[in-house]
């Protein structure tokens, strides 16, 4: 006889919840859709100048902020995710694209640089984040280090030789704010409290760029015991005041490509025998 509780409550009467059991809640995608390796754009209309890089793609989900194609580049297995702008969208759209199968997430985007040997149009590889956003703090301690996947930054930094593009590999700072948390005027001139002195310490401690998810996606890709990188192109230079629109494509390329790069990779692990890829594998 029933008490009135829900019967699928746990021990601390907090019930599981699974909106759809096949398809996502949000990103409206199944297993089966979805490659291993999913690219993430903010912007949905991007997700559309990506996979016109690859040799064949269709758009398998569109829901809210999400825009989802699979496709292939290179006999490669590929997909994109749009998952709006800011880390809380980005951690729904890796929760529920590691639900359905996928392991490598790869943030492809733009950014602000704060180092003088960057250029607008260079892309900056990221290897590891600054935790400046909130989503991440509310899966883990603040001091859990977001780490890129070693074999994601070769993968991405080869790709980005190979197509000719300059490129940095380095530190990035992900921020809930495009204006205060990266150090920018708000309305009105407003300055957040020492907002100043907070992008000179992140210049002096040799971070290379802002941006606003990629510490996010590498956290939790490193708790689910998945594999994440992050390349971006430089849109806004903040050591000279210069804004411009230019090389867009380049992150989607190298991006792209790095996909097709993880595959061989990968393959060369399995026909090795080692634990992880290495160096002394080649690419």
């Amino acid at each position: 006889m029933s008490d009135g509780r829900n019967e699928d409550s746990g021990a601390d009467g907090v019930g599981a919840e699974d909106p759809s059991e096949d398809e996502q809640y949000h990103l409206e995608v199944t297993a089966g859709e979805v490659a291993d390796s999913v690219l993430l754009p903010g912007d949905p209309d991007r997700v559309e100048k990506i996979r016109g890089e690859w040799d064949d793609s269709e758009v398998v989900a569109n829901h809210r902020e999400y825009r989802t194609a699979t496709g292939t580049i290179d006999d490669t297995p590929i997909s994109v995710t749009s998952t709006g702008i800011g880390s809380p969208g980005a951690a729904i759209a890796v929760e529920e694209l590691a639900r359905v199968g996928a392991d490598t997430f790869i943030r492809v985007g733009s950014c602000g640089a704060i180092q003088a040997e960057t250029d607008i149009g260079d892309l900056i590889i990221t290897s590891g984040a600054v935790r400046q956003e909130g989503t991440s703090k509310e899966y883990i301690r603040e001091d859990y280090p977001a780490v890129a996947d070693h074999a994601v930054v070769a993968a991405l930094a080869a790709a980005a030789e190979e197509l000719g593009y300059d490129y940095h590999v380095g530190l990035t700072a992900s921020t809930d704010s495009f204006y205060a948390g990266q150090s920018r005027e708000g309305f009105g001139g407003f300055r957040a409290r020492g907002s100043e002195g907070d992008i000179e310490a992140l210049k002096d401690a040799g971070v290379l760029n802002f941006e606003m998810e990629a510490s996010a996606i590498l956290t939790l890709a490193n708790i689910y015991g998945l594999r994440a990188g992050a390349v971006c192109t430089v849109y806004a230079d903040r050591t000279t005041g210069e804004f411009r629109v230019e090389g867009e494509r380049r992150a989607a390329r190298t991006a792209s490509k790095a996909v097709a790069m993880l595959a061989e990779m990968d393959e060369q692990v399995a026909e090795s025998g080692a634990d992880a890829w290495h160096a002394g594998l080649g690419l």
